[in-house]
């Protein structure tokens, strides 16, 4: 899963990730890459029936130099589910997102989940990546590439 506005520069690093894969390992039936840009509500019904997520997003305000790569733990994510009734269908975050998909689909949500995020500061309107974000963008590829071929 892949998050992020492709308008808005270096916050598109999570559909950047999933159009590379789409065309590096597309002989793999099991894997199912979605780009969430900024609407996943809708998404999430697609999460039924798999093993495993791994999402990609952008993060800004770290306070750490752009392209720094985080990977959250599992236990980060398996809070809670939050109920607020003020989410916006067009502006819910990858957090929220496993939060309602873990609410709705119960024991259908996948349990194994990898998280990485990538740190940003620009995300004014612009089409281009950083240089920077794009290889951290490609070190994640990479990552992902070895952990489906384990």
């Amino acid at each position: 899963m892949g998050f992020g506005n492709p308008v808005r520069s270096d916050d598109a690093i999570g559909i950047y990730v999933i159009e590379k894969l789409r065309k590096e390992i597309v002989d793999q039936s099991d894997v199912t890459l979605l780009d969430m840009g900024t609407s996943a509500f809708e998404v999430l019904f697609k999460l039924k029936g798999h093993e495993r997520i791994i999402l990609v997003d952008a993060v800004v305000n770290t306070g750490e130099a752009i392209g720094t790569l985080y990977k959250v733990p599992a236990e980060e994510i398996r809070r809670t589910p939050i109920d607020d009734p003020m989410v916006f269908l067009h502006s819910i975050k990858w957090d929220q997102a496993l939060s309602y998909a873990k609410k709705i689909l119960q024991h259908e949500y996948p349990e194994d989940i990898v998280v990485y995020l990538i740190a940003v500061d620009n995300t004014r309107l612009e089409i281009e990546l950083s240089e920077a974000a794009q290889q951290a963008g490609d070190k994640v590829i990479a990552l992902i590439k070895e952990d489906l071929a384990a």
